[in-house]
């Protein structure tokens, strides 16, 4: 019943969320993937494979009429991206060194940089975990 658990049995390894990450930056072949990834073709299959069959991608003919099949993103797929954007800014806080180049996510329209993602509490306040606990489902707390 883990709220975290339950998507990481989908996206749990970090090759998976590399092709989600690459997808959303457009590759949608099986070779785009896996020049980018460096990924043996046993393996990216495999993930591919898996990322289809939980509904968080989907296959659709290719867009240049040639017989190949492509890789999108499905609703449940693209509704990852914050995840990753938290994922992004955790990493470049955590694992970069101060000056140390890096990539970095910038908004199309204005050319700057994408703001920290807040968790914020229903009426606007800033919310960390000392703020916030996990409640069993109501038909589990009525016991």
């Amino acid at each position: 019943m883990c709220g975290i658990a339950r998507p990481l049995d989908a996206i749990g390894d970090w090759w998976s969320l590399l092709i989600i990450r690459d997808a959303f930056d457009g590759l949608r072949r099986f070779g785009e993937f896996q020049k980018s990834l460096g990924l043996a073709k046993n393996i990216l299959s495999a993930r591919l494979r898996n990322l289809v069959a939980h509904g968080i991608m989907e296959t659709v003919p290719a867009s240049d009429g040639s017989p190949y099949q492509e890789y999108v993103l499905t609703e449940k797929g693209r509704g990852l991206f914050p995840l990753l954007v938290a994922l992004r800014q955790w990493g470049e806080e955590f694992f970069f060194e101060r000056e140390e180049p890096h990539v970095m996510l910038v908004d199309k329209q204005t050319g700057l940089p994408v703001r920290r993602l807040e968790l914020r509490a229903q009426d606007g306040r800033m919310l960390s975990v000392e703020d916030t606990m996990v409640l069993p489902p109501p038909s589990l707390a009525r016991t």
